[in-house]
């Protein structure tokens, strides 16, 4: 599916709590039903990389918003300003991502033309978010791009994220679609092996693959890191994966 015609820009989103944030919107304006994406960005922050992903599955006739989850810090700031005043403030709380993904989950329903069902993906911390989020929430499809931190250890808890996201994956609520590169250390492929042990001892529905030359950030176009072939084998998964789940 692909849509002629799109519509792009900033909107501001009610969170869960009631808290106002700015968000990117795209949406497909010349489709009658579609489902809808909500894109979590990567450490680097709410940038213009992230952006034109929401723009490529609106192309591809989808609704699509990015919550910027580091609004709070630094309102209006760039996006490097904006991640590096999350990070001070010790990252963004497990609790507060998921009232701005709930957030953004509610705008993407009532949108005209919507068909009710809601993706969600992320890239890198976003990666770890969106297993969050497919855990946590009632979301119809999840897609985990290289996510880190997804395996920890008691070190590594904090009070803003206090329990490890693999111990989660018992309460995960829709198919999962991971996607990795086998030169990352974070994830690390023995993190990635530990994800399936869990999500197959729970008998989850899902479907992991790992790319041979590729590591992390493999679909950020902008950096070294990029392996088009990894990329566009991805892109391919995406589409038939969330074709499968939130058409229709």
């Amino acid at each position: 599916m692909s849509s002629d015609r799109i519509e792009a820009g900033t909107i501001t989103l009610t969170s869960g709590k009631g808290d106002e944030i700015e968000a990117y919107h795209a949406r497909p304006t010349d489709a009658e039903s579609y489902g809808s994406v909500v894109v979590i960005h990567h450490m680097p922050g709410y940038d213009s990389s992230t952006k034109e992903i929401a723009r490529r599955f609106a192309a591809h006739g989808y609704g699509a918003v990015v919550p910027n989850l580091f609004h709070r810090y630094a309102p209006g700031a760039n996006a490097g300003d904006g991640a590096a005043a999350a990070r001070a403030a010790g990252g963004v709380p497990d609790a507060q991502c998921l009232e701005d993904v709930a957030g953004a989950m509610a705008f993407l329903k009532a949108e005209p033309g919507a068909n009710g069902k809601v993706g969600v993906i992320g890239y890198c911390s976003g990666g770890r978010q969106s297993y969050l989020v497919a855990c946590n929430l009632d979301v119809d499809a999840a897609v985990v791009c290289y996510g880190g931190g997804i395996v920890a250890t008691p070190e590594q808890l904090t009070p803003e994220r206090p329990v490890a996201v693999i111990d989660m994956t018992k309460d995960l609520r829709c198919p999962m679609l991971g996607l990795f590169g086998i030169n990352d250390a974070n994830p690390a492929p023995e993190h990635t092996a530990r994800m399936e042990e869990e999500l197959k001892a729970h008998g989850k529905t899902y479907e992991f693959h790992t790319f041979d030359d590729a590591g992390h950030a493999f679909f950020w176009v902008e950096r070294p890191s990029y392996r088009s072939e990894a990329a566009r084998e991805g892109w391919h998964l995406i589409w038939e994966f969330y074709g499968k789940y939130l058409e229709g």
